[in-house]
C-alpha cells in the first residue's frame, strides 16, 4: 500500500487473517511485476483475496486473460516472493480463478496513476 492509499484507507485486495502478516504479504506481492504491463500484479488487480488461516496462506488470483502467456511465470514469482515472508510452518496455496473475469476496472488507483489514467 502506498502512503497515499494508507492515508485514504485503501486496501488493494481483501485480506483475512493475521494482521502482522498483512503488510509483509502485500509488500511481497507488490514486488511481482506483470511483464505485459510493467506494473505490480497488485496494481493491475490480479490479486482477488489473501486469506491466512490454519497454517496456510491462500492467494486467490487471476490473470488479465485465460490465454495469458506469462501466467506460469507470474505464479512462480508469487510463490518465490511470498516464501521468505510467510512463517515456515505455513504453506502457500495459489488459486487461479476466472470468475469474476479481470477487467481494467480491477486496476488500483495507484495503477491508474502509473498508467496515466
Amino acid at each position: 500500500m502506498t502512503e497515499t492509499d494508507a492515508l485514504l484507507g485503501f486496501q488493494p485486495f481483501p485480506y483475512v487473517g493475521d494482521e502482522a502478516l498483512r503488510q509483509p504479504i502485500t509488500d511481497a506481492l507488490r514486488r511481482v511485476i506483470d511483464p505485459e504491463v510493467a506494473l505490480s500484479i497488485v496494481d493491475v488487480g490480479l490479486i482477488y483475496q489473501v486469506t491466512v488461516a490454519e497454517q496456510r496462506v491462500h492467494v486467490l488470483m487471476t490473470m488479465t486473460s485465460p490465454a495469458c502467456p506469462v501466467a506460469d511465470e507470474i505464479m512462480d514469482e508469487v510463490e518465490r516472493r511470498l516464501d521468505p515472508v510467510v512463517p515456515a510452518d505455513h504453506r502457500i496455496e495459489l488459486e487461479l480463478c476466472w470468475e469474476p473475469p479481470w477487467t481494467p476496472e480491477c486496476i488500483t488507483p495507484q495503477g491508474r496513476r502509473l498508467m496515466g489514467w
